[in-house]
């Protein structure tokens, strides 16, 4: 295997006992990127000097003799939507396609941190709103496993960076799949952490009660390392939670003997494709096996997910992007009549159809005579939906499903119907509404296309989920698909 292709524990074995340097290893990333990036189209913003310059950090440490951190001199990748000191900070919009950040998010001060070698900021859908990364406001980014489909999204430059090799590692936003959706449709793991585990100052908002910073890997090893990383308690975010930092490599054991899996009958009713079903009940199968005890349950509410989901969500941001309005920063129209010209065709111009259709139903839902008729209801189904988990975990250690209801689809198919597009995420939605972890492991192919395995757990119990798929990837060649991707070869 060449290097890009090796995984951050590996990379990290072959630094200590110097088989390699930081520096060849990023050299090696970039060829990858030379040779692909035209093809996938991960990144935004490359940032060569940045990565080079601390991976030649990393290689005086270890010649001076200093011990170096399980991630140093390690490529990483960042999505778009996370403040970056002198660095683009785009969120793939129009409106936001010169700013520059004076402050940088805690989650990739927390990877500087790590000593990590940041090679770019990757595309996403506009303002983290799609399931394709078609919404992006300058490019779509291509699935590396068949570059006519989609990676997913929002995330999916994240996604499509690792599993091309263009990173060793990626951090993505999941506000209501856009983590978990991307890593099943291209082949790789990706986490959504408990709501408030890793702190959100200096990710620029979608729905601010939704999203969260997570990882992508190529194992289970590696999430677990990212996940001490970035985790911990950040007094400058009032929604982070103010716990013990856990060393998550410590979940890192192949045995599930006991593990009770609850399966919930709604997310493997109609709408999700059969051969999608087929690799997932075979996953199950090999779960039991190992000792696991996994039944079928029922979540009732399910049903009620994806519109309340739409209507916080999209009220949320709603809110949040008001203050793109020409006046403090970003795109500003400067030929305007007067103020409310200026406001109008600076957003118009500036902000993506997508970006626009969600605002119009946010907006919409918190007008007067509609607040109590569809966003106060949305909130109490949103109670209904957290419920539903608390009693499941009352029985269940963790609760598994699809990922998404199937591989990934063609670039175009679904641009149209943007319904069709929002259930895309109909698996994964109720995660977000209810703040707990979540993981998406791949499972198999259908057609050479991935799919994703859903492993969904108790809020900050991060740790069973990893135990989980560390023993499903040890005992299977699930985690190993990413190295057969085909697509930009």
């Amino acid at each position: 295997m060449e290097l890009f292709q090796l995984t951050a524990h590996r990379l990290h074995e072959m630094l200590t006992k110097k088989e390699i340097s930081a520096s060849e290893i990023t050299s090696e990333v970039f060829k990858r990127i030379d040779r692909v990036e035209e093809k996938v189209k991960s990144f935004i913003t490359q940032t060569r000097e940045h990565a080079e310059a601390a991976a030649a950090n990393t290689d005086r440490k270890i010649a001076a003799g200093e011990k170096i951190g399980p991630l140093e001199g390690i490529p990483v990748a960042i999505k778009d939507n996370m403040c970056t000191e002198g660095i683009l900070t785009s969120c793939a919009s129009k409106i936001l396609n010169k700013f520059v950040p004076p402050y940088t998010a805690t989650a990739v001060d927390k990877v500087y941190a790590a000593g990590m070698a940041l090679v770019g900021k990757t595309n996403m859908d506009e303002f983290a709103m799609g399931s394709s990364t078609e919404n992006s406001g300058f490019f779509p980014t291509h699935n590396p496993w068949d570059l006519e489909r989609v990676p997913g999204g929002s995330s999916g430059g994240s996604a499509a960076a690792v599993a091309a090799g263009e990173a060793i590692v990626a951090l993505g936003s999941d506000t209501g799949g856009s983590i978990r959706q991307p890593a099943s449709f291209c082949g790789v793991i990706g986490m959504k952490p408990t709501y408030g585990a890793v702190s959100r100052y200096g990710l620029v908002a979608y729905a601010s009660s939704l999203d969260q910073i997570g990882p992508f890997t190529k194992d289970v090893t590696d999430m677990a390392l990212m996940l001490n990383a970035i985790c911990g308690h950040d007094p400058l975010d009032s929604t982070s939670a103010n716990l013990k930092q856990s060393d998550y490599t410590k979940a890192l054991v192949n045995d599930i003997k006991g593990l009770k899996i609850g399966v919930p009958k709604e997310y493997l009713a109609e709408g999700i494709d059969p051969q999608v079903k087929e690799r997932i009940l075979e996953a199950i199968n090999k779960l039991t096996s190992l000792g696991a005890y996994v039944e079928e349950t029922s979540m009732p509410h399910t049903d009620y997910a994806m519109p309340a989901y739409y209507l916080i969500a999209t009220a949320e941001a709603s809110s949040n992007l008001a203050r793109y309005d020409g006046v403090g920063y970003g795109l500003r129209v400067e030929d305007a009549e007067d103020v409310i010209d200026m406001y109008m065709r600076s957003r118009s111009l500036g902000f993506g159809t997508e970006v626009k259709r969600r605002i119009m139903l946010g907006t919409y839902s918190l007008s007067a005579g509609y607040y109590d008729a569809y966003y106060l209801k949305a909130l109490k189904v949103r109670t209904l939906i957290k419920q539903d988990f608390d009693r499941a975990f009352e029985k269940y250690d963790l609760l598994l499903s699809p990922t998404s209801p199937s591989t990934a689809f063609k670039i175009g198919e679904m641009v149209n119907d943007p319904v069709q597009m929002y259930l895309q995420d109909v698996c994964t939605i109720p995660v977000n509404l209810a703040g707990i972890p979540a993981l998406s492991l791949p499972c198999g192919l259908v057609n050479n296309l991935p799919v994703g395995l859903q492993l969904m757990g108790k809020a900050f119990d991060e740790g069973t989920l990893l135990r989980a798929a560390y023993t499903l990837e040890q005992n299977t060649d699930y985690t190993r698909l990413w190295s057969e991707v085909k697509g930009v070869e």
